[in-house]
């Protein structure tokens, strides 16, 4: 089913996992990866030491997550072959279902190489290429429903969809500008003279990676409801991506995890601590604790309505359908995760 964790991993595969391809897992692992390795780092003091470390620590923090994303590919892929071999759509010995799991994480293990091939060519970021590419896989789909749709959907679909690839960039590109100013320094017999910068904060310093957390997990009871026939009514109730219910709560989750995300990817204190180091300051704000304070203040007052924005994004195309009459093929090509 499409709500299902699996219909969540089949969309970021490009459809390959309901095929069962050799990219059957497509570039999740990887991201779980990534997610993973970058929370470790805020509770691993060694893996924090690295990050500060410049190249050389980022190298081996992505040397770790390739490690990572292969164990997590494999374990994903014995799951799955596992479960498809107990409902009967996997048949063989022992033998080939090995060689289904070798296969399945060497497709995730080639799109790994291919997206870091991609993103040291100078092309673009090559994970985030992939992932475009996979979710664009559906837009063929989302163009024939709309076309096969009714008058009202035909009417407004285009113009809902240019409003909200304008705001999605709008948000995505907003920053604040936190002026930075340098007081002058000795170096060997010449006097440096201060210098003025600013240090750029994102509205949507998160990315997508909230929306996916929230999916991830309001997947989880579809997933539990199709093994667990007795709850499947309660959780279609309550669950289903039309429903009020799922629409709050998806909202609130993705609120919470874009605060998370964007404290484990920005420290106030330690972007203090930095600047106190380079003899930066903000003018008008005393280094140290006080830079501190002003910096999680700013931070705090730009993340809500950030949150807010992705929450909106996310809960756009039940909206759609629920009371647009839209297909839900169209609808999904609007929002969340496929439009960021």
């Amino acid at each position: 089913a499409r709500n299902t964790m699996f219909g969540l991993y089949d969309m970021f595969s490009g459809q390959n996992l309901s095929k069962m391809t050799i990219f059957a897992l497509g570039i999740m692992p990887y991201i779980t990866a990534s997610i993973i390795l970058q929370l470790l780092t805020v509770v691993i003091p060694s893996l924090e030491q690295l990050q500060k470390e410049g190249e050389a620590g980022t190298a081996k923090i992505n040397q770790y997550t390739r490690y990572l994303t292969v164990v997590l590919a494999a374990a994903q892929a014995t799951g799955y072959a596992y479960l498809f071999h107990k409902q009967g759509a996997l048949s063989g010995n022992p033998g080939r279902l090995v060689l289904i799991i070798v296969t399945l994480t060497a497709g995730t293990t080639l799109l790994m190489y291919m997206g870091e091939l991609i993103t040291k060519r100078g092309i673009g970021n090559g994970i985030s290429l992939l992932i475009f590419a996979s979710i664009l896989t559906s837009a063929p789909a989302g163009i024939t429903a709309w076309y096969n749709g009714g008058p009202m959907e035909k009417l407004f679909f285009p113009l809902i969809a240019l409003g909200i690839v304008v705001a999605v960039v709008f948000i995505q590109e907003g920053q604040r500008r936190i002026p930075i100013q340098y007081a002058k320094r000795m170096i060997g017999r010449k006097m440096t003279s201060g210098e003025s910068t600013y240090m750029p904060l994102r509205v949507n310093m998160a990315g997508v990676i909230p929306i996916i957390f929230a999916a991830a997990l309001l997947a989880l009871p579809q997933t539990i409801g199709s093994f667990a026939p007795n709850w499947q009514g309660f959780i279609n109730h309550h669950f289903a991506p039309s429903s009020w219910t799922y629409i709050l709560v998806e909202a609130a989750l993705i609120v919470i995890f874009t605060f998370f995300y964007t404290a484990v990817q920005f420290n106030p204190v330690d972007q203090a601590d930095n600047l106190r180091k380079h003899g930066g300051y903000i003018p008008g704000i005393r280094p140290g604790p006080p830079t501190a304070q002003y910096l999680d203040r700013v931070l705090t007052r730009l993340t809500l309505p950030g949150s807010l924005f992705l929450a909106s994004v996310a809960v756009l195309p039940s909206i759609f359908i629920k009371y647009g009459g839209f297909s839900q093929a169209t609808s999904r090509a609007l929002g969340g995760t496929s439009v960021l």
